[in-house]
């Protein structure tokens, strides 16, 4: 899809590698100013930051926990104080602590729906009234199949991405009547750095439930996003689309 973001503003949580780095790419080269977050990860974002800059984008990294609500707050401060405008907010930003649950601990449990669900709750509270004000603005949050699936030693993360879904729609509703949509995009299995380091039984195994009979690659999620937030979807809000190559039929 040859999606036009030309001088809009677009602010992605998680961006500096595998799905979140597409996604901020994508918008890139589809002409957007670029906002995004990142925890800890310095080094690739100053890349990702000067990589974009040589392409002709002008780009913002944020450095901060997307579990602190405070911060959130000021990264979406800061993206509205220096590009005038949030017209995208994407929560990718995203952790595992996979484990059976009789073993997990609930540091494990804690850290993964802070992470994955209160995260989407900090930016998309922080970015409510701008959008308001705006009157436009479209909210993409990244789900996944496990969160319609479930998966045994994930309960913790599946339930965080379930989460995703239903907060999703309840926003959807609220911040409907102000032109803002809101909207889920839930992967399945994607080629990047966590899945390189599967061995190939696993991958194997993953593959004979997957009806195209591959993984993903991050640019096709990365389009599902630019279409949910461009004006392509304009009349679709709170809606699940699954990209997951017929994982969860």
């Amino acid at each position: 899809m040859q999606a036009d973001f030309q001088g809009a503003t677009v602010l992605v949580t998680g961006g500096t590698r595998g799905i979140g780095r597409a996604i901020v790419e994508s918008f890139a080269d589809a002409g957007a100013n670029v906002a995004f977050t990142f925890r800890s990860s310095t080094d690739a974002a100053a890349d990702l930051v000067e990589t974009l800059e040589g392409q002709g984008t002008e780009a913002l990294s944020l450095q901060g926990d997307v579990a602190d609500l405070d911060a959130a707050q000021a990264h979406v401060d800061a993206v509205v104080e220096h590009f005038g405008a949030i017209d995208v907010l994407v929560n990718n930003a995203g952790i595992t602590r996979d484990g059976l649950m009789l073993r997990m601990t609930e540091d494990d449990w804690d850290a993964v729906i802070d992470t994955n669900l209160k995260g989407v709750f900090n930016f998309c509270k922080a970015a409510y009234m701008p959008m308001m004000r705006q009157q436009s603005g479209a909210i993409v949050n990244i789900s996944s199949v496990v969160g319609t699936t479930g998966n045994a030693g994930q309960t913790n993360y599946a339930a965080s991405k379930a989460g995703i879904v239903g907060f999703s729609k309840s926003l959807a509703k609220e911040l409907g009547s102000r032109n803002v949509t809101v909207n889920v995009v839930a992967p399945g299995y994607v080629q990047t750095d966590m899945t390189d380091e599967l061995d190939d039984d696993t991958q194997e195994a993953i593959l004979d439930n997957v009806p195209l009979d591959r993984l993903a690659e991050p640019h096709e999620i990365a389009e599902a996003v630019l279409f949910l937030a461009s004006p392509a979807a304009a009349y679709i809000t709170g809606h699940v689309l699954h990209v997951n190559g017929g994982l969860s039929m």
